[in-house]
């Protein structure tokens, strides 16, 4: 059998291995004006695959794993901050799923215009954009948190460094 060391290893290196998708998917926003459809999909791609290793490991080893190390104050800590991070990623979800209907209505992935404010789409544009805005970042401050606690921990259990 596989020790509690090795699995540790192998997911703490996976969820590391999520940040640069991270990062690599925010820089294909931020350098592309406008924001075409292929730009998006391809921003998504990258996006979902640090999602997907940062959750699959969280869902089936550390959430299964949770109550036997809740007596430490670290593990409580770090699981907090793990579930802010996905609730901030919840309030970016709630403006970018409302920004995406409007664009998508408006045409602007298929031929987008490059001079049309998007403020002017719709009257919640602007609280949309501050909820993605927002969750975005809470989540990339959160996650950090948590990896560096996590981290921690696993230096704390899982070594003999600390």
């Amino acid at each position: 059998m596989v020790s509690d060391a090795a699995i540790a290893t192998v997911v703490a290196l996976v969820v590391t291995a999520s940040f640069p998708f991270y990062l690599y998917g925010a820089w294909i926003i931020l350098e592309s004006d406008p924001v075409t459809w292929a730009v998006l999909t391809r921003h998504l791609k990258f996006i979902v695959v640090g999602l997907l290793l940062t959750t699959v490991p969280f869902l089936t080893w550390m959430l299964p794993r949770f109550i036997d190390h809740f007596g430490g104050g670290l593990a409580a800590v770090h699981a907090f901050l793990g579930l802010q991070a996905y609730a901030m990623l919840i309030l970016a979800l709630t403006g970018i799923v409302r920004i995406f209907q409007v664009k998508r209505t408006h045409d602007l992935y298929g031929t987008p215009n490059p001079e049309m404010d998007i403020s002017e789409l719709h009257e919640n544009m602007d609280s949309w954009r501050w909820r993605l805005r927002a969750g975005v970042a809470g989540y990339i401050v959160f996650w950090l948190l948590a990896w560096t606690l996590g981290v921690a921990r696993f230096f704390i259990l899982h070594t003999d460094y600390l």
